[in-house]
């Protein structure tokens, strides 16, 4: 990429999409090119492609994406295939027929089989049954990588695939009704230490083991790949390192500063048991993350005080 190149950054409000122009801006390319909802409907195929068509990015960034945590995957199934089988079509075939070469589709580690082996090799990619809370989401995302897979092999175009792991960070969803864990335990933490509570409640056993990027980390891995010109097959990006629900819970209360007893709901679903992400290929091209999770969980923290006050 050079400094002024055309660069389109898909979901620029979201958690993910915000961290790449931050990380593009802080690398001082000028020319970003982003579109709210209000301008661009992404589930408009023809708005879409007229979009593009005008304005030919050099680059394209899909970080776009209807995104939730356990509760709203598993309740809100068909938006969940359906909005994101159409973001990304509309987005891919959309970049083709504007005849833009070069675009980065992110996926979700849910996309590999929930009893694949640990840590997960991208060669696992169908080898197995999905897990059932967040099918919809995960086989959108297949069908996402599958796509620009096609258009590199019919058309020959440069459209690559990266699967990001649990990403957390600032902008990031803390409704309790549809967040991911990690912004879930933050928000409730937060009211169990405003209310004086003497205990906190968390889904499921503790027990399942779970990777988590920052944002920041991950949005700094992407613009690292684009400048390195990738053309690779799907390529994960994580920290390599686990832990427990509970471990995590423990280490949000510690920076929220909440004291009292950790409370598992054994009623409600653990989800796949473990989630770690094989990132030697990464390793090899010369990224590692940075944040180290307990720092990232402190910054995130701070920004939820930001948005919704103390």
């Amino acid at each position: 990429m050079n400094k002024s190149s055309k660069i389109f950054v898909a979901g620029h409000r979201g958690m993910v999409g915000s961290a790449i122009v931050r990380s593009l801006q802080a690398k001082d390319y000028t020319n970003v090119l982003t579109a709210s909802r209000e301008q661009l409907d992404l589930l408009d195929q023809s708005a879409v492609g007229k979009f593009l068509k005008t304005e030919t990015p050099d680059y394209i960034f899909i970080a776009a994406a209807k995104v939730g945590g356990i509760h709203a995957n598993n309740t809100y199934r068909a938006d969940f295939i359906y909005q994101n089988l159409a973001i990304e079509a509309n987005l891919i075939h959309g970049a083709h027929e504007a005849g833009i070469q070069k675009l980065m589709f992110l996926g979700s580690s849910c996309i590999y089989p929930r009893d694949c082996p640990k840590p997960i090799k991208e060669s696992y990619l169908l080898t197995g049954p999905l897990e059932p809370t967040n099918e919809m989401y995960a086989i959108a995302k297949i069908a996402g990588i599958k796509l620009c897979d096609a258009y590199n092999h019919q058309y020959g175009r440069q459209y690559v695939s990266v699967m990001p792991t649990n990403l957390y960070g600032l902008n990031d969803n803390y409704d309790l009704n549809n967040s991911h864990v990690l912004p879930a335990l933050i928000h409730k933490s937060h009211q169990a230490k405003l209310a004086g509570d003497k205990t906190y409640t968390v889904w499921g056993t503790g027990s399942p083991k779970r990777e988590f990027l920052f944002a920041d980390d991950l949005a700094d891995a992407c613009t690292f790949l684009m400048e390195k010109d990738y053309a690779g097959s799907l390529l994960n990006i994580g920290t390599g390192e686990d832990l427990t629900i509970r471990e995590l819970a423990e280490t949000v209360m510690d920076v929220v500063g909440f004291n009292g007893e950790l409370v598992f709901d054994t009623s409600k679903p653990d989800g796949t048991p473990r989630k770690l992400l094989d990132v030697s290929a990464l390793h090899a091209l010369g990224w590692k993350a940075k944040t180290p999770l307990r720092e990232g969980i402190a910054v995130s923290y701070r920004d939820f005080l930001r948005r919704y006050g103390s």
